[in-house]
């Protein structure tokens, strides 16, 4: 029986490396901010501001993974710019994973993402 050759690895999830990069871009300029740092969160690069999480980056499934207002998680799964958050089959409502790689769209969302972390630490 003949192998097949021609046979490609399935492509990650929507991005890679390029995914990554944007990622690690996009957090840096967050930096500026000394309340804003990287750390780890389950085994993931994640950026927090004075210790409370808002995002990380999901290298396995190649996606951003933030956490924002309930309300505004279910509105970006509703309208298909984001899905559900489920490690080990738990669903964390107040986080949202964005596959597509898009530069606005990450940079938007990461902003909301600071803003919802200091509406936190306000209360």
């Amino acid at each position: 029986m003949a192998r097949e050759t021609n046979r490609t690895s399935p492509p990650e999830s929507s991005g890679g490396d390029e995914a990554r990069n944007l990622y690690e871009e996009l957090t840096d300029d967050l930096l500026y901010d000394p309340a804003v740092g990287r750390a780890t969160m389950m085994g993931f690069p994640c950026i927090r501001l004075a210790g409370k999480f808002l995002a990380t980056y999901d290298g396995k499934a190649g996606c951003l993974v933030l956490k924002l207002p309930r309300e505004r998680v279910a509105q970006l799964i509703a309208n298909g710019s984001g899905e559900t958050f489920a490690p080990a089959g738990k669903v964390f409502r107040e986080w949202v994973a964005i596959r597509a790689v898009d530069r606005d769209l990450w940079q938007q969302l990461l902003a909301e993402a600071v803003e919802f972390a200091r509406q936190q630490l306000a209360e």
